[in-house]
Parts: structure tokens; sequence; C-alpha cells
């Protein structure tokens, strides 16, 4: 039972580790409770839903174009003082936010611009944060570090946005964004803390061709490539969150109480399988265990489309959330642990911006389909043929499908102890 359960060994036999996690977490936490302030701001400025919808994409175009700038970066400069320099300006954007708020500046043009510029530090240091674990714990930990941090973020998702309620209802806008700085400030502490990270072997180079060398590097190795392929998949063709708000309105009448069930439900299957994760964590396969997770996801999505009770939904919604827990954290081991240190940066931030762009343009997908024919259509068949498309994976890529960690990754001589 002990190692069906949440391997928590890294928070034990790493110190570094456990202030990282501590510091991340708790900057998740800020940033959910941030995320529902700036809705909430540009919402009393505009009563708008398109203006609204605005703040996901002044995210969005950061967080892919400088997400690919940070690998590079990852892979060219000590990576703890990438992060170091990034989350300081991260730091002083949320402090940005909080003058705004407490000036009543009232201008969405500067608002917008101080939530752009905090995602683009925060994407620019993200494939060098990704790369800490395999840096900080061995590599039969990787996994159940990934696992415990996955974990904080399925916490700070659930309980970020009923804190920030109780926050901006009881002492306005100001203080949501002070609470983000705070905790940006914990998670700097953690990052200075950490030792030197200077990636090792042969200089990457910071131009163009850095970047084109790190996509032919992930195109000539098919379990780099099946592992991104199998999220695309699954992310493209099965994304439901668009859909929610006209299944609710459809079929349980719209009550603004049962679409926040549907995201939570979501959430807590993720926190079950995050506490569960031990099973996944010591797993020698975590290619054929992403293989599973994504064709259960489609699975679990496409009964959700098609279901009435509400009870049925919600554990439909709960499966899925579980199977993208595990999806994560094998993915997560797999990518690190088969690219060397050398490209490491490189590869994680293709990962960092197929975890941005795909949900979004899946969302975007499921919406036009359900605008041609019906939510429900949208949300079964998505996941119906993401379905398939994990099959067809599965079958052409035997790398990915056989690809164990004990006999495929040699023990490591680049820096991760």
């Amino acid at each position: 039972m002990r190692h069906r359960l949440l391997d928590v060994r890294p928070l034990r036999v790493s110190p570094a580790f456990r202030r990282l996690w501590v510091g991340t977490s708790l900057s998740a936490l800020g940033g959910q409770v941030a995320t529902v302030a700036v809705l909430f701001q540009v919402w009393e400025m505009t009563h708008s839903p398109v203006w609204t919808g605005a703040v996901g994409l002044a995210r969005a175009v950061p967080l892919v174009v400088f997400g690919l700038v940070g690998g590079v970066l990852a892979d060219a400069v000590d990576r703890r003082g990438l992060v170091r320099w990034t989350m300081t300006a991260q730091v002083l954007t949320a402090l940005g936010l909080a003058a705004q708020a407490l000036a009543a500046v009232d201008s969405l043009a500067v608002l917008l611009l101080l939530v752009s510029t905090q995602a683009a530090f925060g994407a620019l240091g993200a494939p060098a944060q990704r790369t800490f674990p395999v840096r900080l714990l061995g590599r039969e930990l990787v996994a159940a570090g990934i696992a415990i941090q996955h974990l904080s973020f399925q916490v700070a998702m659930l309980a970020g946005p009923a804190l920030a309620g109780v926050v901006l209802g009881r002492w306005g806008l100001t203080p949501p964004y002070v609470v983000q700085a705070v905790a940006f400030l914990a998670a700097l502490y953690a990052v200075v803390r950490l030792p030197a990270m200077p990636p090792t072997g042969p200089a990457s180079g910071r131009g163009p061709r850095a970047v084109v060398d790190g996509m032919r590097f992930i195109a000539g190795q098919p379990v780099l490539g099946g592992l991104y392929v199998t999220d695309l998949i699954a992310t493209l063709l099965a994304m439901p969150i668009a859909l929610f708000p006209m299944i609710n309105e459809q079929r349980f009448g719209g009550d603004p109480e049962t679409l926040g069930l549907f995201l939570s439900a979501v959430a807590v299957g993720g926190m079950v399988a995050g506490l569960g994760s031990g099973m996944v964590t010591r797993s020698d396969r975590p290619g054929r265990l992403q293989l599973w997770a994504a064709g259960l996801w489609g699975a679990a999505l496409a009964v959700f489309g098609l279901v009435g009770p509400l009870w049925l939904a919600l554990t439909a919604l709960a499966v899925a959330g579980a199977a993208d827990t595990v999806s994560v954290v094998s993915r997560g081991a797999a990518v690190q642990l088969a690219t060397p240190d050398s490209h490491r940066g490189r590869v994680t931030s293709v990962e960092h911006v197929i975890g941005v762009a795909g949900p979004e343009v899946g969302n975007f997908r499921a919406g036009l389909v359900a605008g041609a024919t019906s939510a429900a259509f949208a949300a079964t068949s998505g996941g119906l043929l993401c379905l398939v498309g994990i099959v067809v994976v599965a079958v052409a890529n035997r790398p990915l499908r056989e690809f164990r960690i004990s006999r495929d990754i040699p023990r490591p001589d680049d820096g991760a102890p």
C-alpha cells in the first residue's frame, strides 16, 4: 500500500527540493489568486466577455514566444541565475499590479501590459525551472518530484479561486496582487538557496540556430516525439473546458454552482490521482503509462458528452482529471530523463509551449464544433477521436510503447546525482 501512495521521499532527501516545492506551491497559489483578481478587474472596467477573454490572449502569446527563448537560454546560461532574474521581474510586476489597483489607474491597457509582461518573464524562466528536479534528485525520484509539484498545483487550482473570492470581497483589488508578490518572494528565496546549475555539455548558442537544433533533436528521438504527439492529440481533440457553460445550460439549467462543480471535479480527480501516484512514479515504463492515461482521458470525456445524470458527468470529469495527472507526471519524467542536459532546456521549452498552446487551441476547436453541431457531440466526438489517435500512436511508435528507464537511460553523468 505504501508504494501506491504519493512518494514523498524527494521532500525528505533533498532540503533544496523541499524549499523549492514550498516556494513554487506558494507562487502557484498566489498566481491563482491574482488571476481571479485580474478577471474581476477587467470585468469591472468593461463588463465585456470579449475583454475578459483577451486576458487569456495577453498571457498566451508571450508564454509561447518567450517560452522558446527561455529554452535556448536554459541551455546556454546558469539556470539558477536565469530563474532568479526572471522571478525577481515577476515580483516587480506583481507589485506593479498592486500599485495600479491602489492608485485606481483604471486603465485596461496598463493592466493587460502588466499581465503580459509578467507572463513573458514567467515563460523565460519556466524551461530552466522545469529542469531543477532532475538536478536535485536522483533519477529514481524525478517522477516522484514532478508528482509532488503537480499535486500542489492541483491544490492551488482548487483553493486559489476560493481564497481570491474571500480576499476580493473583504479587502478589494490591491491585496490579491500583494498576496501574489509575497508568494513570488517566497519562491525567489527558494531559488536563491539552490546551488549553481550551469548546463553541462557543449554550449547551445543563443540564436535561432539553437532553436532549430533543439527541434531536430526532438524529431530524431521517437520517444520524445511520441510523448509530445500524444499530448497534442489529447489537448487538441478532447479539451472540454469551453463546452462547460453550454452543457451546463442545456443539461443542468445553467446553475453557476453546477458550472463550478465541473471545474472542481477535474481538480479533485487530479488530486486523488496525485495522492495515489506511487505506482506511477515508481513505474519503469512512463511512455506506456502516458498512452494509457491519454486514452482514458479521451474515453472519460466521450462519456461526459453522453451521460445525463449530474453525478455521472462529474464522475467522468474526475476520471479525466485523474488521467491528466498520470499523463503529466509520466510525460514529465520521461522527457527529463530521456533528454541529455545539453538539450534539456530547449526540449522542456517545447513541452511548455505545447502545454500552453494545446489546451487553448483545443478549447477553440471544441467551441467551433459545438457551434456547428452541439456541445454533447463536440465532447463525445472529441473524446472518441482522441482515443483513436492514441491507439494509432501506440501501434505506430514502438520505441515509446516499449521505453524503459532502467534499460534505455544510462546512469546520469550530466550533473544529476
